[in-house]
C-alpha cells in the first residue's frame, strides 16, 4: 500500500460514476458542446474575430493569475499582451507573471496547431509550472518545475505525500488520456469533462511547492483546446473561477470533504462555462445583426442613384456605429465622409435627409425632433426573425 492510499484515499483512478450526473448536468454538457460547435463554425468579420480572441485571451490569462493574487486589471493585462509596458517598476513582477502565463498559452496553442500530441504528460505539467515562475522571485526551498520534497497545502488541506506525487501525476495522465464515455463520440463534451477532472486531480495531488492552481488551469486549457474547443471558449473556465473565486475554493474544498465526490464541482464548472459561452454567442449575434443591417441598408438604396442618396446612405451606415442617440446638431459630424458631404449644405438639408430616413424606417428619433437624438433603427432586422409561439422573434 502506498502512502497516499492511507492519507488521500479519495485520489483513485476508478471509472467515473456518470450515473450520478442528473439530467440537468447532462443537458448543460450538451448545451456547452453545441455552443462550442456554433462558435467554431460561424464565420466572423476579421475585426470581430480578433477582438473576441484578444478579449478572452486577456480575460483567461488575467483570471489564471488573479485567483492567486495578481492585482493587474483587465486593461493592464491587455496592454501587456499588446507589448505595452506601462507598469511602474514596483509592479513589474505582476507583469512578468502575465508574460509567463501568456507564454504557456502560446506554447499550448502552437504545439496543437502544428500537430502536437493531444495527450497530457507529467513532463508537460512540470514544464508549465516552471514557465509560470520564470524571472519571478520564490522561496529557496521551491524549485519551479520540480516535484516538491516537502509537505504543502492550502488552508487546512494538505497535498498528497511527497513520495507519491510523481507516481500520482503519471497515473492521472494515463487515466485522463484514456477517459471516455461509453458509446459517446462527442469529443467536445468528453473534453470538457476531462479538463475539469484533471483540474481537480492536480489540486488534490498538489505536486509542486507553488503554482499548483495556475498549472491546473493551464492543463485544463490544453485539454479543452485538444478537444477542438475554439480558443476564445477555452479560456472561459479560468474566467468563471475568477469571477466566482470564493465559490471556486469552496467547491474544491467540498470535493475533499466528501472524500472524492467530484460531481458538485463539475456541475459548478459546466454551468459557469455555459454562461460564458452564452455571452460570447451574444457578441457574435450582435455582429451578425450589424452585417445584416448594413446589407439591408445597401439594398434599400440599390435603385437610388445620385449624390443625395449616397449622402443619406452613408449617414445611416455611419450612425449605426453610435450606441447613444446623436443630436440633430451633431448629425453632420458622425464621420469624416458624412462631414465632407454636408460641408457646403445647410441645416435644412440635414433636416430633409433625417425626415426621409425616418420615413424609410432606417433611423428612429429618441425624444423630440430638435431636442432629442437619432439612432439607427437596427431593430428592424428583428422583424425578419422566425415567429415563435410566445409571440417573440
Amino acid at each position: 500500500m502506498r502512502a497516499y492510499e492511507k492519507t488521500h484515499s479519495w485520489i483513485s483512478f476508478k471509472p467515473v460514476n456518470f450515473e450520478r450526473f442528473d439530467y440537468r448536468l447532462w443537458m448543460s454538457l450538451g448545451e456547452a458542446a453545441s455552443k462550442c460547435e456554433h462558435l467554431a463554425t460561424v464565420p466572423l468579420q476579421p475585426k470581430t474575430a480578433k477582438k473576441l480572441h484578444s478579449l478572452y485571451l486577456a480575460k483567461g490569462i488575467r483570471a489564471t493569475a488573479a485567483i492567486e493574487g495578481n492585482t493587474l486589471s483587465e486593461e493592464q493585462v491587455s496592454d501587456r499582451l499588446d507589448g505595452k509596458d506601462n507598469l511602474p517598476q514596483s509592479q513589474q513582477y505582476l507583469g512578468q507573471e502575465i508574460d509567463n502565463i501568456s507564454k504557456s498559452c502560446n506554447i499550448i496553442t502552437n504545439r496543437l496547431l502544428k500537430g502536437g500530441t493531444v495527450e497530457i504528460t507529467t513532463e508537460e505539467i512540470k514544464e508549465y509550472n516552471r514557465i509560470i515562475f520564470e524571472k519571478l522571485p520564490h522561496s529557496d526551498e521551491f524549485v519551479p518545475g520540480e516535484i516538491r520534497r516537502y509537505s504543502v497545502g492550502v488552508a487546512s488541506y494538505r497535498g498528497a505525500p511527497t513520495e507519491d506525487c510523481e507516481f500520482l501525476l503519471d497515473k492521472m495522465c494515463d487515466w485522463i488520456n484514456k477517459l471516455s464515455l461509453s458509446g459517446n463520440t462527442n469529443v467536445m463534451a468528453i473534453g470538457i469533462l476531462k479538463a475539469i477532472i484533471a483540474h481537480i486531480y492536480i489540486a488534490w495531488i498538489h505536486p509542486f511547492g507553488d503554482g499548483n492552481g495556475r498549472t491546473a488551469r493551464l492543463i485544463e486549457l490544453k485539454i479543452l483546446m485538444a478537444s477542438n474547443i475554439p480558443t476564445p471558449a477555452a479560456h472561459l473556465l479560468s474566467n468563471h473561477y475568477n469571477l466566482t473565486r470564493d465559490e471556486y475554493y469552496r467547491q474544491l474544498d467540498y470535493t475533499t470533504k466528501l472524500k472524492g465526490d467530484i460531481v458538485p464541482f463539475i456541475r459548478y464548472a459546466v454551468e459557469g462555462f455555459v454562461d460564458g459561452l452564452k455571452k460570447q454567442i451574444e457578441e457574435i449575434q450582435k455582429q451578425h445583426l450589424t452585417v445584416s443591417w448594413e446589407n439591408y441598408i445597401h439594398d434599400q438604396f440599390r435603385d437610388k442613384v445620385g449624390e443625395v442618396h449616397d449622402r443619406r446612405k452613408f449617414l445611416v451606415l455611419d450612425l449605426t456605429k453610435y450606441e447613444e442617440p446623436v443630436p440633430l446638431s451633431k448629425i453632420h459630424e458622425v464621420s469624416a465622409r458624412v462631414a465632407i458631404r454636408y460641408a457646403k449644405k445647410g441645416a435644412r438639408t440635414v433636416g430633409r435627409d433625417i425626415k426621409e430616413l425616418l420615413n424609410m424606417n432606417l433611423i428612429k428619433n429618441i425624444g423630440t425632433f430638435k431636442k432629442g437624438g437619432f439612432t439607427a433603427n437596427k431593430e428592424t432586422m428583428l422583424s425578419f426573425l422566425p415567429i415563435r409561439r410566445d409571440g417573440t422573434k
